[in-house]
């Protein structure tokens, strides 16, 4: 497969980035909610708006799934596409280290069938959904390292120090061999 992916961190707004897909942090009816999704909702305006409008439409309930992933155009972002993911909400089950996993991995596969050569993502599920970034930034490191894509770049784009420290000492601990 392609080379592996070693993301970059960078600390700042998400909604400024210059990339090919922006990440939304959002919820599984698609509806504007608040913390980062309030932040790129409001930062892509009415176009982009109306276009998640189109998806809720033409999905079922809920439009978006825990654990997957959507994509809409950008509007006034300066990138082409907002990918959306709902992340879990902490702490949900058991699963909720899988559903993490997976919506970074889903971001990713429809990043591919986009043709998107950079990603920015935020640190899913950490802010209002309340998933501790202790805990979620080494599976947010681990799926990108891991997914099987064409995208160049992974930007992780955290709004703290603490979230930035956190993410930089997942990305440099030791591998664990995955059995």
């Amino acid at each position: 497969g392609p080379a592996m992916v070693r993301p970059v961190l960078v600390l700042g707004d998400i909604t400024t980035q210059s990339v090919d897909a922006v990440v939304n942090a959002a919820n599984t009816s698609l509806r504007p909610g608040g913390g980062v999704d309030g932040a790129i909702t409001r930062a892509a305006g009415p176009e982009a708006l109306a276009d998640r409008e189109r998806v809720i439409a033409e999905h079922g309930t809920p439009p978006l799934p825990t654990g997957e992933a959507v994509a809409t155009i950008a509007g006034d972002l300066d990138a082409r596409w907002i990918i959306h993911t709902a992340g879990p909400v902490y702490p949900g089950s058991a699963r909720d280290a899988d559903l993490l996993a997976s919506c970074h991995r889903s971001v990713l596969r429809v990043a591919d069938e986009l043709g998107a050569g950079t990603v920015a993502f935020p640190a899913i599920s950490t802010g209002i959904f309340g998933y501790p970034v202790e805990a979620a930034a080494p599976i947010a490191i681990a799926a990108v390292r891991e997914a099987d894509t064409a995208v160049e770049e992974v930007r992780f784009v955290l709004f703290s120090e603490h979230h930035l420290e956190v993410f930089r000492e997942a990305l440099d601990a030791p591998r664990r061999p995955v059995h």
